[in-house]
């Protein structure tokens, strides 16, 4: 099993780690995902952005600003940002089976195009917004768990915890392996594996 290096700390994790960022913090956000960005790109990893605070334009154009992924990229495709709303709901509803397969895809292409593996993170707050398909959250989590065992991309899902209820929050660490804690990441011991987590876990 291979291992990669985070950026925002010096221990390194297996390529597949899913890791739950709940923070109030909006400064240390920043700087925790840039470097996890910066790190992904430095090691030769294809990386995904699916933003939600501001718009793909911006959070390219502040990543440079931070000199992550100075514009153009070295590479061009390998810094791929977009509109965090319209990836998990393409058509308009929140679909699991939809954005699993995207989510594989990433990491598909990043092998067929000879990256060194393959990172994404995410901005969970459109699903604050009462789009069809949001409950199906936690199912999508806890599935994401079963496709990193053969398509072993990093994740960061990223949750305000100013923004997201108490209950929420309770349900999405039941569905992290891992959590990030003060610029640390560490084992979640309220992880419930999808077998045991009770969570549905429907096709459509």
């Amino acid at each position: 099993m291979t291992h990669t290096s985070l950026g925002f700390t010096s221990d390194l994790f297996p390529h597949g780690t899913h890791i739950c960022y709940i923070y109030k913090d909006e400064k240390e956000r920043q700087e925790v995902i840039a470097k996890f960005v910066e790190s992904g790109l430095n090691g030769n990893e294809l990386v995904a952005y699916f933003v939600d605070a501001m718009s793909p334009q911006e959070m390219g154009a502040h990543l440079a600003s931070l000199g992550v992924a100075p514009a153009p990229p070295p590479q061009p495709g390998k810094l791929v940002i977009t509109d965090a709303q319209k990836t998990y709901c393409c058509n308009g509803c929140f679909e699991p089976p939809v954005m699993l397969g995207k989510v594989e895809e990433l990491y598909r292409r990043s092998r067929r195009e000879g990256y060194s593996g393959a990172r994404a993170t995410g901005e969970m707050a459109w699903a604050l917004r009462g789009i069809p398909g949001s409950d199906r959250l936690i199912e999508y989590e806890s599935r994401l768990n079963l496709l990193v065992e053969h398509n072993p991309i990093t994740l960061i899902c990223q949750y305000d915890a100013n923004r997201f209820d108490g209950a929420t929050i309770h349900d999405v660490l039941n569905v992290h392996p891992m959590m990030l804690v003060r610029g640390q990441v560490v084992r979640n011991p309220l992880y419930l594996p999808p077998s045991v987590s009770g969570v549905p876990m429907s096709n459509g």
